[in-house]
């Protein structure tokens, strides 16, 4: 896919489990179960899916999935796993290496976004795309430094603090027209100032989700992740962005599904369901 200037690429860096009650919040099992099958731990499979932005002068990648270098009982917990899919092999495939990539935006700082911003020397966290620039909102990375009690253990502070020491994490506040393609869009029901990503020109729309819409099936403005800080306010979120995504047709990229990884949507019977499927870009 193509959009303004920009050629579009699906890359996978790894996936996880996390606890299927806690992705679908309210919603009962029954429901769920039938889009994300359960573990014998509750656990259900999540990918982590970037968008990889490739112009004449840029190489943008979105958010940077679980990364590596944690310690076995963390990693046991989470399933963390790469044995599919691995960051810098899945980018070598479209020909790029981790110092072309010129800008990394990081849509929050949850480990899962954050995990891969950085590589480990000697036990010592280093960018892991040497040459990028880093973009968070300040609210988010204010967050982050002091996370609440509720959500502390989504946040590891040397996968983030290490960019703004090394002096290339921009940060922003609110909105922000990042070019004439890009523009970056603050919903704050799951984390203060997270930024989903709008890439769009005269005629085609896709959307980078994140953590709004996770799965495919978060399409349903009820199915909100128990993790969210602010449901409600992810709740009012979907409803403003979702009814647009359907009159302008956005295809809709789904960072954390692990079988769909963009799609467009429609209304059927006063209900949003998705219409044309992708599984890579």
């Amino acid at each position: 896919m193509k959009i303004g200037k920009y050629k579009i690429h699906t890359i996978e860096s790894g996936s996880l489990l996390l606890d299927g009650g806690a992705m679908y919040g309210v919603i009962p099992k029954p429901l769920w179960e039938r889009n994300s099958p359960a573990d014998e731990k509750n656990r259900i499979h999540l990918k982590t899916r970037h968008m990889l932005l490739i112009s004449d002068n840029k190489k943008i990648l979105i958010d940077t999935g679980s990364g590596k270098n944690w310690n076995e009982k963390f990693e046991k917990i989470y399933g963390i796993d790469y044995s599919t899919h691995d960051m810098f092999p899945a980018l070598a495939k479209v020909g790029i290496k981790p110092d072309e990539i010129t800008d990394v935006i990081l849509t929050h700082l949850h480990f899962d976004h954050i995990g891969g911003a950085v590589v480990f020397e000697n036990g010592k966290p280093i960018p892991a795309f040497p040459n990028a620039t880093y973009h968070v909102q300040q609210g988010q990375y204010n967050w982050a430094l002091n996370p609440s009690d509720r959500d502390k253990a989504s946040y590891f502070k040397e996968r983030y603090v290490t960019l703004a020491e090394e002096g290339i994490l921009k940060l922003y506040n609110g909105n922000f027209q990042f070019d004439e393609n890009i523009n970056l869009v603050v919903v704050n029901g799951h984390t203060p100032a997270q930024q989903l990503v709008k890439v769009s020109d005269s005629s085609n729309t896709i959307f980078y989700c994140a953590d709004l819409i996770p799965l495919a099936s978060h399409i349903s403005p009820p199915y909100i992740m128990g993790y969210d800080l602010n449901p409600l306010q992810t709740l009012k979120e979907k409803q403003e962005i979702l009814p647009q995504a359907v009159e302008e047709n956005w295809h809709l990229f789904f960072e954390h599904d692990p079988k769909v990884a963009a799609g467009t949507i429609k209304m059927s019977k006063r209900v949003f369901v998705l219409d044309e499927i992708f599984e890579a870009l």
